[in-house]
């Protein structure tokens, strides 16, 4: 099931500084990377893992390049997914004045 993409991209909207223009293109080039993501799994789903070669008199499978690619545009969400600047909210932790 794919994530909703204009939900993803107003959650991460929500999370930056929308002032700090780098922040908010690293969440437009996320955004089109896990289009492309998504977009590649729709070609997978359609033509399969394997994929038929017909070259002249040959013909073999290999596997659906569109894998590889998945692949690599997984490895670049997960980059820019580092980059973020997010806030990270600490629970409240209790302290010794709470116990008393």
């Amino acid at each position: 099931m794919a994530v909703k993409v204009k939900k993803l991209k107003k959650q991460l909207l929500s999370k930056i500084d929308q002032t700090d223009l780098m922040q908010v293109e690293k969440v437009e080039r996320y955004i089109n990377l896990v289009e492309l993501f998504n977009n590649l799994d729709e070609d997978i789903n359609k033509h399969g893992t394997m994929i038929e070669i017909i070259n002249g008199s040959q013909q073999f499978n290999k596997p659906n390049p569109a894998i590889a690619e998945k692949v690599k545009i997984s490895g670049s969400l997960l980059s820019i997914e580092k980059s973020f600047d997010f806030e990270i909210e600490e629970e409240s932790k209790p302290s010794a004045s709470d116990l008393i």
